[in-house]
């Protein structure tokens, strides 16, 4: 099995290199990810700059660019071969709810996924690294235990997209694993506003806000029980169930 692994955190991150050490010993595993924290970028791609790729001491190659640039330059060029898995983390806290429309996390794992190729989001619940072999360990049993649809993926099913939170717990208090649906976040905090030694206004955008659907069957919920979460994640965005009655509404 041939494993790519990428970020947004950057190469350098404590999560990326303790799941390259849990899947190197099941796979050839090749890294490829940002040079700095690229946290929130999405599926954003580079279009009017270069980007470069250089080689760390470790081996890792890394990008001054974002996640989805990291996937998208390994698969269509860099690696020279098509790997059977694009993995993505371990992110440094949660990415649950809304927040995989803003991850980079989900963004790299999501740019294999458009190329055809199963992959995987790999987040643990809280930031900070703590029990951080705990969650490579419970990456790596995913991993071997979806070897036969990895398989079927190679012999031309469907590709697959997985987003994967890991409670930060230690390994003895860590349940079995929920598929789950994404929960719901409330609208952010509030802008934080500074005032620059310029006396300009500066803006950061303020933290994300609480849980707000977190009942029964949500990631919010399985997590918060200390289960392992997993969400089949799909690109579709059309809302299916809409388009009869738009069609009444536009069309002649």
């Amino acid at each position: 099995m041939k494993i790519l692994i990428s970020n947004d955190d950057g190469y350098q991150a404590p999560g990326i290199l303790a799941l390259y050490d849990a899947l190197k010993s099941i796979a050839d595993v090749d890294v490829v990810a940002p040079e700095h924290n690229n946290s929130a970028k999405s599926n954003a791609l580079t279009l009017h700059s270069p980007l470069y790729v250089h080689t760390a001491a470790n081996g890792f190659r890394y990008v001054n660019g974002t996640p989805a640039d990291c996937v998208h330059i390994g698969l269509t060029g860099l690696l020279g071969y098509r790997p059977d898995l694009v993995v993505s983390g371990i992110n440094n806290g949660a990415n649950m709810g809304d927040d995989t429309i803003y991850s980079g996390t989900v963004g790299a794992a999501m740019e294999g996924y458009l190329f055809g190729i199963p992959a995987i989001a790999f987040s643990q619940t809280e930031k900070g690294w703590a029990h951080l072999d705990v969650a490579a360990r419970k990456a790596r049993e995913l991993v071997e235990q979806l070897a036969g649809q990895l398989a079927a993926a190679a012999r031309g099913q469907a590709a697959w997209l997985l987003n994967v939170n890991i409670p930060t717990l230690p390994a003895d208090q860590i349940k079995s694993i929920r598929v789950a649906r994404l929960g719901r976040r409330h609208a952010a905090e509030r802008v934080i506003t500074q005032t620059s030694p310029r006396g300009e206004t500066m803006y950061w955008i303020g933290s994300a806000g609480p849980a707000k659907d977190d009942g029964l069957g949500t990631d919010f919920h399985a997590t918060a029980q200390g289960h392992v979460s997993v969400t089949p994640l799909q690109v579709d965005l059309t809302e299916h169930e809409g388009l009869l009655a738009w069609r009444e509404q536009l069309e002649p």
